[in-house]
């Protein structure tokens, strides 16, 4: 009959069990002293453990969540103090120009498709009836090539 040797098994797991936490312990202390932060990534890099295994004790994820909270950098202010904020009238001064331009844009915008349109109807036109290609220049003139083609 072999022999029984599962208590040095259990006993080599719970030594190794015991390392493991020794080592992510020494780690978490380690990053806590550096100031760095303390993420379950890092301390798993920094401890040689998986990740996972450290999301299997919820103690030390207790401990870092602690400490992640501890170092964590107070919320930094979003609201401007009083004296740099834009008074309502200047940001509705602001609006109304910007939709101004937005207009002035759209209203450019549509005479160019509109003069777009109208060259390439004249340019088919031009095509379709046989007669050589008009003047892309707005005198009508041939443009004037300069340097070598």
């Amino acid at each position: 009959m072999p022999a029984d040797n599962a208590r040095y098994l259990r006993a080599a797991a719970q030594r190794r069990a015991e390392q493991t936490r020794r080592r992510v312990v020494a780690a978490l202390r380690r990053l806590d002293a550096a100031g760095a932060p303390v993420t379950l990534e890092g301390l798993a890099r920094e401890a040689n453990v998986s990740r996972s295994w450290l999301y299997t004790q919820p103690d030390l994820r207790l401990d870092i969540e602690r400490r992640r909270r501890r170092h964590r950098p107070a919320a930094a202010q979003t609201v401007p103090p009083e004296r740099q904020r834009a008074s309502d009238a200047s940001l509705l001064q602001r609006l109304h120009t910007a939709t101004e331009r937005i207009h002035r844009l759209e209203h450019d915008n549509q005479q160019l498709r509109d003069a777009l349109a109208r060259a390439l109807g004249e340019r088919r036109t031009a095509d379709i009836l046989g007669h050589p290609a008009g003047h892309d220049t707005p005198n009508g003139k041939p443009a004037k090539l300069v340097g070598p083609c």
